[in-house]
Parts: structure tokens; C-alpha cells; sequence
């Protein structure tokens, strides 16, 4: 009973954090430190990330976990596991891609993201949703029971402008919040990988949602934006 009783109280921790630096806000902001030796050699390097609330909060890190042979060989579309840890260091978000097809002329193998909270526990999934034109998703509960729509814009390319993912209702009645990559000067543009994404969703919304969401925008920023041999994946959808 006591071993129930301990491993039952560490999986309620991770939740608790959750609720405490999600419930609360409706805007999240991803920065991604700048990684020169990427820029200079052409070699990728784990990425990592900070996380913060609207109010420029750090509230979590975030760091990928994969080899170097993954990272090299299969660039942008590399399977991964990002870890998101709180302030503390303890690990409260885990989030699994697999290895999919990048291409939408094959829709029998399309991108796919699970987000655990706290590890080990899913909490909803955002899969790719086929369109020959625009870059879709559908965010699932741990249900596999579909919540909301991702729709992105045709050209995935930054002009002096945030680039808009939408995030809809089922129906694509009502916008409810957005996933935006964020301009960051012609500069850092063209010669950094150093990425700002800022994620807005209903204050109302499930917290376990909001961690979706984290997942989301993780899975479009290497979908699109990765940065492979000192180019951005930008372009038409």
C-alpha cells in the first residue's frame, strides 16, 4: 500500500505545476537560443528552449533528446523527445514524435505529436491532417476524440511579419487562438537559428489542452522553421 500510495503522489506533482503556471494565463512565449556552431559548421546540436508566461516569466525549459546520427541524418524530420522541465528541474511535460512521412503527396504517414503530462501519462495528441494546400492539424484529447483545429497560412515564409497558425474550433466557425512565429529581424533571420514563438489559447481552456498546445507549436517550428545547413524550411505548403 505505501508503494502505491508514493508512486500515485509523484504522478499528482507534475499536474499540480501544470495547473499552477498554465491555469492562469492565456499567453505563452518559446524563445530558442541562438546555436552559432550550427550557423559556422552546419552540424545540428540538441536545440533548447525557455518558456515563459505573458509576463516574461520563465516557467519552464525545454531540451530535445536525440542522438547525433538522428539529428544529422534526418534533419527537420528526425523523430524526437523533447523534455519540458520547471524551474526546479523536474521533468513535468514529455513530448514523442515519431518518425513520419514530410511529404503531403503520401497522407497514409503524416506528422504526429504526443504530449505527456506528467511523463508517461498522455494527454492529448496533434496529428497532421491532410490538405494539398495548407498546413493543417487536429488537436486530440488522450481520447483520440478531436478538440480543435490548427490551420496554418499557404506561404510559410517570413516577410518582415509574424507568421499565423490558427487554432480553430472543430467546425472552422470560430478562431480561438493562434500559434505564431514571431519576426525577429532581418538579421537574426537570415543568419541565426534563434526562433521566438508565442502561443495564445482561452484563459478557459483545459490546462491538459494548454500543454497540447506546447506540443503544437514544437512540432511546426521543426516542420517549418528548422534551420539545416543554414536554411530556413520556408515555402509554399
Amino acid at each position: 500500500r505505501l508503494l502505491i500510495r508514493e508512486h500515485t503522489h509523484q504522478l499528482r506533482i507534475p499536474l499540480n505545476i501544470l495547473q499552477i503556471h498554465l491555469l492562469f494565463f492565456n499567453t505563452i512565449v518559446i524563445m530558442i537560443p541562438s546555436y552559432m556552431f550550427l550557423v559556422l559548421t552546419g552540424f545540428e546540436t540538441n536545440n533548447k528552449y525557455e518558456i515563459k508566461n505573458s509576463l516574461g516569466q520563465r516557467i519552464y525549459f525545454a531540451a530535445e533528446d536525440t542522438d547525433c546520427c538522428t539529428r544529422n541524418c534526418c534533419g527537420p524530420s528526425r523523430p524526437f523527445t523533447m523534455r519540458i522541465l520547471d524551474n526546479m528541474g523536474r521533468e513535468v511535460i514529455t513530448l514523442e514524435r515519431p518518425l513520419r512521412c514530410t511529404s503531403c503527396c503520401f497522407p497514409c504517414c503524416l506528422q504526429e505529436i504526443e504530449i505527456q503530462a506528467p511523463p508517461g501519462i498522455p494527454v492529448g495528441y496533434v496529428t497532421q491532417t491532410w490538405h494539398p494546400c495548407l498546413p493543417r492539424f487536429t488537436v486530440q484529447n488522450e481520447r483520440r476524440e478531436d478538440v480543435l483545429k490548427i490551420t496554418g497560412p499557404c506561404v510559410v515564409c517570413s516577410c518582415c511579419a509574424d507568421i499565423d497558425f490558427e487554432i480553430k474550433s472543430l467546425d472552422d466557425k470560430y478562431v480561438v487562438g493562434k500559434i505564431s512565429k514571431q519576426w525577429s529581424g532581418l538579421v537574426r533571420e537570415m543568419f541565426t537559428d534563434v526562433d521566438n514563438f508565442g502561443i495564445q489559447f482561452p484563459l478557459d481552456l483545459d490546462v491538459k489542452m494548454k500543454a497540447v498546445m506546447l506540443g503544437a507549436c514544437f512540432l511546426i517550428d521543426f516542420m517549418f522553421f528548422e534551420m539545416t545547413r543554414g536554411e530556413q524550411r520556408s515555402g509554399v505548403w
